[in-house]
């Protein structure tokens, strides 16, 4: 039943409405997890990779039959530009389901007073901004039987380029994934939404009037970020759900295959540009 707690098609008409959507399913994954693995000496310390989880068999359904119905949008007399431009809807739901899982993610880890819940997005966290002080980042923000690593500090165009090489793997990794498994972005969006998250959080000082602010900090670069996630998984879940319908090598397969590799290059266009707002933008307003 809450997996089904939306409608693709009336999503698609009013993508807002899956904001709602998305921060019903966070606070809901992270009570359960709370409820059911807290008292649990073992799978409490992999609370963060539980909630997840939940997330993404709450979110499963309706991240396929999207992509069923994208595909089902294509045609031989179909084209290209006009494809784009009707896949935006399905962009849109799932951004607007990306920021319920921030939000609702941010104010639990704001409002909590332990972030066992957030430990490996902490890691992760620490990882990417402080990863010549791995060991005391974890440790400052509270995370317990942690893996130690280090490497090197990196600034200007060769954290660009590293940033931008680290966000172009998870763009492969998204898309053999959605190719795999059509409906395998719901894995992509709720990781990403529960690292930055944690970001958000350490960020304000976990203070809740500090929340709009550190919204804006993570979300100037990480909207178009995972919007270009999307949009490949778009593209791999169209070339899957292509071949699942036994349409390999028809007129319409082939129109699926040239709407998916516009998109995919799409998608990587958007994500040069997500990194050098990373690293050149953001940091001249925070």
């Amino acid at each position: 039943m809450l997996e089904m707690l939306i409608n693709p098609r009336k999503a698609e008409r009013k993508p807002w409405e899956l904001f709602f959507v998305g921060a019903f399913y966070a606070f809901l994954s992270l009570f359960l997890v709370k409820w059911i693995f807290a008292s649990d000496t073992v799978l409490s310390r992999y609370s963060g990779i539980l909630v997840v989880t939940f997330i993404v068999m709450f979110s499963m359904p309706f991240i396929y039959y999207t992509i069923r119905l994208e595909e089902n949008r294509i045609t031989p007399r179909s084209g290209t530009f006009s494809l784009l431009k009707e896949h935006r809807r399905a962009i849109y739901t799932f951004v607007f389901l990306f920021l319920g899982f921030v939000v609702a993610f941010s104010i639990f880890y704001i409002l909590s007073s332990s972030t066992q819940s957030f430990s490996a997005q902490i890691e992760t966290f620490c990882q990417i901004n402080r990863p010549s002080t791995f060991n005391d980042c974890v440790t400052q923000y509270g995370v317990k039987d942690f893996s130690s690593s280090t490497t090197g500090y990196v600034t200007g165009s060769e954290r660009f380029f590293l940033i931008l090489l680290n966000n172009i793997y998870v763009l492969i990794f998204t898309l053999i994934f959605s190719l795999i498994f059509g409906a395998g972005v719901i894995f992509v969006l709720a990781w990403n939404a529960s690292v930055i998250a944690a970001a958000i959080g350490i960020f304000t000082k976990s203070q809740l009037s500090s929340l709009p602010l550190g919204l804006l900090r993570y979300l100037i670069h990480g909207i178009p970020e995972i919007a270009s996630y999307f949009i490949v998984a778009l593209a791999g879940g169209l070339v899957s759900i292509a071949v699942i319908k036994h349409e390999s090598g028809t007129d319409k397969f082939w129109e699926v295959l040239l709407d998916s590799l516009n998109l995919i290059v799409l998608a990587i266009i958007i994500l040069v540009v997500a990194a050098a707002m990373e690293v050149y933008v953001t940091p001249l307003l925070f």
